[in-house]
C-alpha cells in the first residue's frame, strides 16, 4: 500500500475558520476527476442540507472535473455549504484536514477504485479522523473500523453516516483512535516501504536465479 509519511502528516488543532461558522466540518481531499464521485458527495450535502444546517464541507484538490464541480455546486446553490480550495500547500491541506471532524472518499464502484489503495484514505487515517466511504474491497481492508461503508452510489446512505458520526462523537472519537493507531503500527510508510523493498529483492533474486 502506499503508507503515509508520518513525518508529513502532524497532528495540529486546525483551525476553526474553516468550518465558516458551523459545529461540523467535512472534509474531502484529492483528485477531482469523474471516477471519484465529487458529484455524489454533493448530492450527500444537499441531502443533508435539507436536515440541518451546522456543517460545512471543505473540498482540497484539482482535476479535471474540478470547474465542472464547482458549476454543479452553484447549480446546486450549495456555495454557501462548500469551499473549494484547489491545490494547496501541504501546510494548509493538513490544517484543514485537522480542522475536519469527518473525512470523506466518495469514489465510484469502478474496477480501479475497487482494488486501489487511496492515499487520502490514509492520510485521514494518519491525522485521526473518522471516514465515510462506499462499501469498496480496498478501501474497507485500508480502513477497517476506521471507517463507515455506504452502499456505493446511495448518496442518502452516506449522507446519514455522516451526521450519525456529527451526532456520536464518542464512535467518531474511536474510529479516529483506531485508524491513527492501525497506520502508526502498520500502514506507514516505515512499514510499506519495506515490503517493497522486500518485493523487489524477490522480484530480482528470482529472475537472477533462472
Amino acid at each position: 500500500r502506499s503508507g503515509p509519511s508520518l513525518d508529513r502528516l502532524k497532528i495540529t488543532p486546525g483551525n476553526v475558520k474553516h468550518k465558516n461558522g458551523k459545529k461540523y466540518l467535512i472534509g474531502y481531499v484529492g483528485v477531482i476527476g469523474e471516477q471519484e464521485g465529487l458529484d455524489l458527495l454533493l448530492k450527500s450535502v444537499e441531502y443533508i442540507n435539507q436536515l440541518r444546517d451546522d456543517f460545512h464541507c471543505a473540498i482540497v484538490g484539482g482535476g479535471t472535473d474540478l470547474e465542472k464541480i464547482k458549476e454543479l455546486c452553484t447549480s446546486m446553490n450549495l456555495q454557501d455549504c462548500v469551499t473549494f480550495y484547489g491545490r494547496v500547500s501541504d501546510e494548509l491541506l493538513i490544517e484543514v484536514l485537522n480542522t475536519c471532524d469527518v473525512c470523506v472518499n466518495p469514489d465510484k464502484p469502478t474496477v480501479m477504485n475497487n482494488l486501489s489503495t487511496m492515499n487520502k484514505i490514509m492520510e485521514y487515517m494518519a491525522l485521526k479522523k473518522p471516514i465515510v466511504q462506499y462499501d469498496l474491497k480496498e478501501g474497507k481492508a485500508s480502513a477497517l473500523k476506521a471507517s463507515l461503508y455506504a452502499e456505493p452510489n446511495d448518496i442518502k446512505d452516506f449522507a446519514h453516516k455522516i451526521t450519525y458520526l456529527f451526532d456520536n462523537e464518542d464512535v467518531a472519537e474511536e474510529m479516529g483512535a483506531f485508524g491513527h493507531s492501525r497506520v502508526l503500527n502498520e500502514l506507514s510508510w516505515d512499514f510499506e516501504s519495506k515490503k517493497l523493498i522486500q518485493f523487489y529483492e524477490n522480484l530480482f533474486g528470482s529472475h537472477e536465479s533462472k
